[in-house]
């Protein structure tokens, strides 16, 4: 029989800053690695005001993660040591392998829009960790979307929905990645694999993610669901769209250095001593 997830725990995402100074809400992140495994952190940004963001994430280091950049609406370059440079426009995903080790940028370019999105950090395993790098650039228009009988629509962006497969493949951890939006009075229910750790993320309007539970989140929370084989979300008289995001975990030491995720201690003093050596980008 199948087994709707419960709500473990809320998440309440907090106003910080990063890079050279863009504002953004971090949703978690920094010491909570054990309960969302093998998630390491999700942040939304999001502005009309060109300042808040414009300044970017300036040349940083990548080792032992993935780091997946969904962009709702607005334009983004990047660039990286290894020679790889290009645009993410509205709707576009692109999931970064930086394995044994990678420098980029993320530069906002305004464009009279508003610029918002997530950035997810998802862990590696230790078979991978010194894997070679790779992107997964996935623009807008391979996305697809299905759109469900009641007027649910879902981007299916990793993962499976109802036989519609996501263009990013071959991840190592099996993910799903759903951007989902439900009008007033509509119940939206998914499949989930039952010990794969599953959370959610609400950015516009309000839901019910638990109907065990009275309260519907707003924008920007998030809730981190117990095991369970599917995901039950209900929307009252406001619309809602959120992601909802699964994995499987890894279970193994994690050593977090800032941009840096090893599982130990070692490994993480190797990686930014040959960082300041000029030896971190393996040939």
């Amino acid at each position: 029989m199948d087994k709707i997830r419960k709500i473990a725990r809320i998440l309440h995402g907090h106003q910080t800053s990063d890079g050279a100074g863009v504002r953004l809400t971090r949703i978690f992140g920094f010491g909570e690695e054990s309960n969302l495994d093998p998630f390491l952190l999700l942040d939304y940004f999001g502005s009309d005001r060109a300042e808040d963001f414009i300044a970017g994430f300036p040349w940083h280091p990548h080792r032992g993660i993935e780091t997946v950049t969904y962009l709702v609406a607005g334009k983004v370059e990047h660039m990286d040591s290894i020679g790889n440079k290009g645009f993410l426009g509205t709707g576009d995903i692109q999931w970064m392998t930086a394995g044994s080790g990678i420098i980029h940028q993320e530069m906002p370019k305004p464009d009279g829009s508003r610029m918002f999105g997530f950035q997810l950090w998802v862990n590696l395993p230790s078979t991978h960790k010194m894997m070679k790098p790779r992107y997964q650039d996935i623009p807008a228009a391979k996305v697809p979307l299905v759109v469900l009988p009641d007027g649910v629509k879902v981007k299916v962006l990793a993962g499976q929905l109802d036989g519609t497969k996501g263009p990013v493949e071959d991840i190592i951890l099996s993910p799903s990645y759903f951007d989902v939006e439900m009008p007033p009075d509509t119940i939206f229910t998914t499949g989930t694999e039952p010990d794969h750790t599953a959370f959610a993320c609400i950015f516009e309007g309000e839901a019910l993610f638990d109907e065990t539970r009275g309260d519907s989140l707003k924008p920007l929370s998030g809730v981190l669901y117990e095991p369970g084989s599917q995901v039950r979300v209900r929307t009252g008289k406001n619309k809602a769209r959120f992601i909802l995001i699964s994995g499987k975990p890894i279970r193994e030491p994690v050593a977090w250095g800032g941009p840096i995720v090893m599982n130990t201690r070692e490994e993480l003093e190797t990686a930014f001593r040959e960082y300041r050596e000029g030896t971190f980008i393996r040939k």
